[in-house]
């Protein structure tokens, strides 16, 4: 399975969209469609019908899930770019940050 640079419950800021600039949480991350899900980023309105878990239905707003690449790792307060550094068991992960390299995990 392949490893993705953003991780569940990682702060990650929006770079593009109608969301640009919005910092959230990471709910949840979809490897294989290459989708995120950000707490208060990408809001849309579900109509329900009533049901035994919503008794009065209605219209609720979501988050709906956005491309992996719309968004980038908060680091100390900045959007920085991710890589890994190590092999095998060793490996972690790692924020560019002027050129530098400094630990996350």
């Amino acid at each position: 399975m392949a490893t993705s640079k953003i991780k569940k419950d990682d702060l990650v800021q929006v770079i593009t969209g109608k969301d640009k600039g919005k910092k959230g949480k990471v709910l949840s991350v979809d490897i294989k469609n290459h989708k995120v899900l950000v707490e208060g980023v990408n809001m849309v309105s579900k109509h329900s019908k009533p049901s035994m878990t919503n008794q009065q239905g209605g219209i609720i707003e979501k988050e709906a899930p956005i491309d992996i690449s719309n968004v980038m790792y908060v680091h100390k307060g900045n959007p920085v770019r991710i890589g890994f550094q190590g092999e095998k068991k060793d490996k972690v992960r790692v924020a560019k940050v002027n050129g530098k390299l400094e630990k996350i995990d």
